[in-house]
């Protein structure tokens, strides 16, 4: 195995001495209780970036970048040979966090990297699929980040400049464009009836305008931002950019109604719900996507507002957060990795102190004896009921803490964090 340096940018720790020797070796004892776990082969359908064996790859080569010639390189080739295994063996949808795309997502992310690229491109035939899957007008299937086109996007993304990067991002791009709705407020998407559960029908008979990151407008938002960037389609993505950006801040409520942002708009006009603080979402998430789009199109008055929902977040009491595990979805290590993210972006105090509060918080929810490395996440079952389960994955589980704790102490840059869309580049 050819091992090369990771590309990176100035980054700098956000915890030092005794907090990240701690925070260190932490990410250590879950690397360890991973290997425990998977030194028994697990069901080869646990391949996905989000909970299965593509995930815990990322993790694993982070750390191999932290600690070299400690074996964590093999770990990390291993599991990602296993996930492409899996991906082989079983049926799977293009969907970025369950299917095949996140697989090629951490195989693209690798190359040049812990992959040698001189070997081969073993993305090409994926890459393929993904261009003809996205070809498909009229498009039926979801839009957003988890399952949908925004995710291919972001594989897209991951893939430039290699052969049919560019395509797949300008087709995603198309495909959002026909789907959107255009109003006085601007340009949005709504989730379909088809796309939702049965239980969420009954109370959304429209279907719904989702202001989430991981299934809504923010997520759009952001690979706008990144598209309009890379120069792809460049007219035609910067007016769904600029009328995306229009309707989301015209949703912003008074900071007395919980949050500023809800989770979700009935189109009926029903009063919104105030939002949990996460990446998932709610205004955190929002706040970074908004700052990465502000940064990506060049507008300062969007990065103004970007980082006042980000101070007004921070100044949220962690008691009506909502926040009750560890995860990056919706755990204390996602909101940690969000504030360190707007704080290596915009040096703002605040969001240095919010992301120590948030890791702290996050590493005291282990409990001797229990889970992985003692964490248990609080995550749905096969049948979809939540409980306190031991997840290792990457978007729930121990694998994302992971790889939380190692951007909090050392200067490695996360880059990880682009399949979240809230790798926000620096003041140009």
């Amino acid at each position: 195995m050819t091992v090369l340096p990771l590309p990176s940018r100035a980054w700098f720790p956000l915890l030092q001495g005794e907090p990240a020797r701690r925070a260190l070796g932490q990410a250590r004892t879950i690397a360890d209780a991973l290997r425990t776990r998977i030194s028994t082969p697990a069901p080869l359908a646990h391949f996905s970036l989000g909970g299965g064996d593509a995930g815990i790859a990322l993790f694993f080569a982070y750390l191999a970048e932290a600690f070299p010639g400690e074996g964590y390189e093999d770990t990390a080739v291993e599991r990602l040979e296993q996930a492409i295994d899996g991906m082989g063996r079983f049926d799977s949808w293009p969907a970025l966090y369950g299917g095949f795309s996140g697989v090629a997502w951490v195989t693209e992310h690798l190359q040049g990297w812990l992959l040698d690229p001189s070997e081969g491109d073993p993305c090409e035939g994926v890459t393929a699929s993904l261009e003809s899957y996205l070809d498909r007008s009229p498009w039926r299937d979801d839009f957003d980040l988890i399952m949908g086109l925004v995710g291919l996007g972001v594989f897209a993304l991951e893939r430039r400049p290699r052969p049919a990067g560019d395509r797949c991002l300008e087709l995603a791009v198309t495909r959002l464009s026909e789907i959107c709705e255009r109003g006085p407020q601007g340009i949005t998407w709504r989730t379909a009836l088809e796309h939702l559960t049965p239980e969420v029908r009954t109370i959304y008979p429209e279907g719904h305008y989702n202001l989430g990151v991981a299934h809504g407008l923010p997520g759009v938002i952001a690979l706008l931002g990144e598209a309009h960037a890379a120069g792809v389609a460049r007219e035609h993505t910067r007016t769904l950019l600029s009328g995306a950006v229009d309707w989301l801040l015209a949703q912003e409520r008074s900071p007395d109604a919980g949050s500023l942002y809800p989770s979700l708009i009935d189109p009926r006009g029903e009063e919104p719900k105030p939002s949990r603080l996460a990446w998932c979402y709610g205004d955190l998430g929002i706040a970074a996507a908004l700052l990465g789009a502000a940064r990506y199109a060049g507008e300062p008055l969007w990065e103004q507002r970007a980082l006042g929902i980000a101070r007004a977040a921070a100044a949220r009491p962690a008691a009506n957060s909502k926040v009750i595990d560890f995860g990056l979805c919706h755990g204390a290590a996602g909101v940690a990795h969000l504030f360190n993210r707007l704080y290596q972006a915009s040096g703002e105090p605040a969001f240095a102190e919010a992301a120590r509060f948030w890791l702290e918080q996050a590493l005291g929810m282990r409990r001797d004896g229990e889970g992985i490395a003692g964490f248990l996440a609080y995550v749905p079952d096969d049948h979809g009921e939540m409980g306190w389960r031991q997840d290792p994955g990457f978007l729930t589980g121990v694998a994302g803490l992971g790889l939380a704790l190692l951007a909090a102490a050392t200067p490695i840059e996360p880059a990880w964090d682009r399949v979240l869309l809230v790798a926000i580049p620096p003041v140009p």
